[in-house]
């Protein structure tokens, strides 16, 4: 077991940098099982370029709230020029001093994004799966998604309002409710599922790897896959 303790201005995190398994709540464990499977294609069809790409990374972070299980979320400022106002994951490009992309710093780069944007404190998480990279053509980002349980919960909110307008959670319970999923279809003619949870339109990367990880982890409901959202032509 790897654990890190990193220095970011003034304030010191410490955190594990290592992938375990023990000691997650029963109902995390579909996932768990579907993470250690899982290939690239099941994913997405957008897979990484054999080189290229900028390095990235997210937190995919389960908690339990009040409703049960949850997913935390971001969302991104209105004034970004951007992907402006769209929900996604805690994450970002790697740093130098993240360390290796082929070892631990995805691991550390998405604990270090989410301790960033969110104010989450990364020693009460529990990283226990990497999924496979894949690829945001749009911005040439190659992103590791971590997926982690909160294991400890702490305070979160917009760090940096000029770059997220709030944080906040989604109960997987309504993320699997068929009334809450809709197709998003954008100008351009690409299609995708998307979530209508908490004010907001889950859609793109985000609501992608979310729809795979209800999928593999059987929690999927049926739902209307007719039911479309069109998206404006600068998301």
């Amino acid at each position: 077991m790897t654990s890190a303790r990193e220095q970011y201005g003034k304030t010191t995190v410490a955190y594990e940098a290592a992938v375990r398994t023990d000691g997650l709540p029963r109902w995390l464990a579909p996932v768990s099982r579907a993470a250690a499977t899982i290939e690239p294609h099941q994913l997405s069809r957008f897979l990484p370029p054999e080189s290229g790409g900028r390095q990235s990374a997210v937190l995919i972070l389960f908690g339990h709230g009040d409703r049960g299980p949850e997913l935390l979320l971001m969302e991104r400022a209105g004034t970004l020029r951007s992907h402006a106002g769209q929900p996604s994951f805690p994450g970002g490009a790697l740093d130098p001093e993240d360390g290796d992309p082929e070892g631990e710093g995805p691991v550390r780069a998405a604990l270090r994004e989410a301790w960033e944007e969110t104010g989450l404190d990364p020693s009460g998480v529990q990283v226990f799966g990497v999924l496979p990279r894949l690829y945001i053509p749009v911005s040439g980002f190659v992103v590791t998604p971590v997926l982690g349980w909160w294991r400890e919960p702490s305070p979160v909110g917009a760090v940096d309002e000029a770059e997220t307008a709030r944080v906040f959670t989604v109960a997987v319970a309504d993320l699997t409710d068929p009334a809450h999923r809709v197709t998003a279809r954008h100008p351009s003619g690409h299609v995708g599922p998307a979530f209508l949870v908490e004010d907001a339109l889950v859609w793109g990367f985000t609501a992608g790897v979310i729809d795979r990880i209800l999928h593999y982890a059987g929690w999927e409901l049926p739902w209307d896959r007719a039911k479309q959202v069109p998206l404006d032509r600068r998301a």
